[in-house]
């Protein structure tokens, strides 16, 4: 395996329309700030580069939606984003963007370049033109019905239901999101990158060269090589971006996907005079960190990009994850179904830790996985509590108690305390096989096994019960503790820095490298640590019951909206002498039971206030006859009586249907008699 220089480590640069939320975090941010920390733990000359994607369509709709320039919409959200890392603890070496005059210059010398070298296609094709707008649409401004799943509300690149990839001339009554009008085609010239033109390479050094890339990685890459690469378009008629660079372009600007990946090398010339050699020099490996939405242009597009340029070196890893869901549901900054990053730090200060260490134990690193506040809490609890903040805690509290806070000199070790300690070289070895492969969840399993084996270690050894009678050799347990400790905070720093550094200065100690993990003289005897504090606190129930309530709000909100969007048109016009003719009344259910053999029809017995009677209701998947008896509802009782199942249904309960087809009962706001007329 071939021995680097320098790192050089990227993560996606996430789009400035909205703020970050925990699928980011999960699947991005967190796994790339782990890898990072180690690297520089093992003193390795690497830099972390990251920033704000903000030109593109869907900056300009939130920019229209709020009624203002597309340069508010990304500074607002680039401030929110960066300070929400920072506060995190993401420690980039920069956080830049992508409508600094640096990128923006450096994005069109590398139009130039390629354009110059004759690396593009130039094509006119026919697209959609919003006449009343007056401009062509880009793909985010078509919407239509989906041919796959009939949502009436997909883009004319992606289907957000079904989640299906689709061009705009596939959707069905396709309009204008800017004006509603139906659009037409119109003929537009374009630059295209022939993608097809760097296939047989892109085979060798994916499908050959790089067989160690995850699974995930390599098959959707695999995929795309399989069916045939074609010439992409690098240009778009809009006028929000970086200007295409040619004459005879106005009105132009590269494409987002172009753009964007190029943000990578402008961060790295804002960061340092030094970038060309972790850019063009072979001895620098680069990694990107990703979403699985992204592998295609990280592992195809940008590096024949880079390729079609010259000089450059292209990534030696891409480890993509899958993607995160929320309580069983999949993630949707449109329908505000997250958990945001920056709301997070404010509902949760000092707890920056348990999100990064519950986001780690639970990555989707080979499939999607799904984040609760249930387990949250588990986690939190059971683990960092239990365990982590448990052991320190104890070494700590009990070297206060006996030894007035000062590191007790080790005496003769017994089997059973080398071999406590032979585990750490061990723990250490696995740690580094399961980072360098990106295998971060295995190897946050194995920084807490430390933890674990100092747990262990005090519950068998039991100084509390040995001092009085054996204090020499309480000295020798707690020295050997307090040792595990300082190793602990070594191993937890990529994953938790805050409680890392929370354990270093409970120590008393500078931060140690991580080549000291495993040594037993970390920690001088008559080194005095500082006073024993709680690295971590139980999280109440009713704290997650905040959260799911808040979820709840958001999910009642949603289909409220869903519910408005979804309004039936009126139907037509009746005179008041046919209103007048039904007879609606309040009335109480005082029984009710299910129809044998149906699955829908309850049989209820009402009382009207003029008499007892039977209707039968289509309601049993809504509600259980239990839940209905004493509920006031809204009756028709001079409907024709029915039969339905045999049973004689004299009336009709009125009822309304939310946006999922859930029915819900009609009752009056206060109790009022049985029989009382509506109307």
């Amino acid at each position: 395996m071939k021995k680097f220089k320098r790192y050089l480590v990227t993560s996606a640069l996430p789009y400035a329309n909205g703020p970050v939320h925990i699928g980011h975090l999960a699947g991005v941010y967190i796994p790339s700030d782990i890898y990072v920390r180690y690297l520089r733990l093992r003193g390795a000359d690497v830099i972390s580069v990251c920033g704000s994607d903000e030109h593109g369509v869907p900056i300009t709709i939130k920019a229209r939606q709020e009624g203002v320039k597309p340069q508010d919409i990304v500074d607002k959200y680039h401030n929110i984003i960066k300070n929400a890392f920072k506060g995190l603890g993401m420690s980039f070496d920069i956080y830049s963007r992508t409508t600094s005059p640096t990128h923006h210059k450096t994005a069109s010398d590398f139009f130039r370049a390629l354009y110059d070298k004759g690396e593009f296609i130039e094509k006119t094709t026919m697209q959609y033109y919003d006449e009343e707008a007056g401009q062509f649409l880009a793909d985010r401004y078509i919407v239509g019905t989906c041919p796959h799943c009939q949502n009436d509300r997909a883009y004319g690149d992606q289907c957000e239901k079904c989640g299906s990839t689709l061009s705009a001339t596939d959707l069905i009554d396709p309009h204008s999101a800017i004006t509603g009008s139906v659009p037409v085609m119109r003929e537009t010239t374009h630059w295209f990158l022939p993608l097809d033109k760097h296939e047989e390479f892109l085979r060798k050094w994916i499908l050959e060269e790089h067989k160690e890339w995850k699974v995930n990685v390599y098959g959707q890459c695999k995929s795309w090589l399989d069916l045939g690469l074609q010439p992409r378009a690098v240009s778009r008629d809009l006028d929000w971006g970086i200007p295409v660079p040619v004459k005879g372009a106005e009105g132009k600007v590269l494409y987002v996907w172009f753009d964007a990946p190029i943000g990578y090398i402008s961060a790295t010339k804002d960061l340092t005079p030094d970038w060309e050699k972790y850019w063009k020099d072979e001895d620098t490996k680069m990694v990107h960190f990703i979403g699985k939405d992204n592998i295609v242009f990280h592992c195809i597009v940008f590096p024949s990009m880079l390729r079609a340029h010259g000089g450059y070196i292209l990534p030696e890893n891409v480890p993509a994850n899958e993607f995160l869901n929320l309580e069983g549901e999949k993630i949707s900054t449109s329908r505000n179904w997250a958990v945001w990053l920056h709301e997070y730090l404010e509902e949760f200060p000092g707890k920056e830790d348990v999100l990064r260490y519950v986001l780690c134990a639970n990555a989707p690193e080979t499939k999607d996985n799904d984040f609760t506040w249930k387990d949250f809490q588990t986690r939190n609890n059971n683990e960092l509590v239990a365990v982590l903040g448990n052991f320190v805690n104890r070494a700590l509290v009990l070297t206060q108690k006996y030894y007035d806070g000062k590191v007790p000199a080790c005496g003769e070790l017994t089997d059973y305390d080398r071999d406590i300690l032979g585990e750490l070289p061990q723990i250490k070895k696995a740690l580094e096989e399961n980072i360098e492969n990106y295998r971060f969840r295995e190897a946050l399993k194995e920084a807490m096994n430390i933890a674990r084996l100092g747990n262990k270690y005090l519950a068998d050894t039991e100084p509390w019960k040995l001092y009085k009678t054996d204090p020499q050799r309480v000295q020798t347990i707690l020295n050997v503790s307090l040792q595990i400790t300082a190793s602990l905070a070594i191993a937890v720093e990529p994953f938790m820095p805050f409680t890392a550094e929370k354990i270093l200065r409970l120590l008393d100690v500078e931060k140690f490298g991580w080549d000291q993990l495993g040594n037993t003289a970390l920690l001088k005897p008559g080194h005095r640590i500082g006073t024993p504090a709680l690295l971590f606190e139980k999280i109440e129930d009713s704290v997650i019951e905040a959260q799911l309530e808040k979820l709840a709000a958001t999910k009642r909100a949603n289909l409220a909206k869903e519910a408005g969007k979804k309004v039936e048109p009126q139907k037509e016009s009746i005179a008041f002498d046919d209103f007048g003719k039904m007879d609606i009344r309040v009335a109480t259910i005082i029984a009710a039971e299910k129809i044998a053999k149906t699955k829908k029809l309850l049989k209820l017995t009402i009382d009207t206030g003029i008499d007892k009677r039977t209707i039968v209701s289509g309601i049993a998947e809504h509600y259980t006859p239990e839940s209905l008896v004493g509920r006031q509802v809204q009756v028709l009782i001079n409907l024709e009586p029915r039969e339905l199942k045999g049973v004689l249904s004299e009336g009709m309960i009125l009822m309304a249907q939310d946006a999922t087809g859930k029915l819900v009962l009609l009752s009056p706001a206060e109790p009022v008699g049985n029989g009382t007329m509506v109307g």
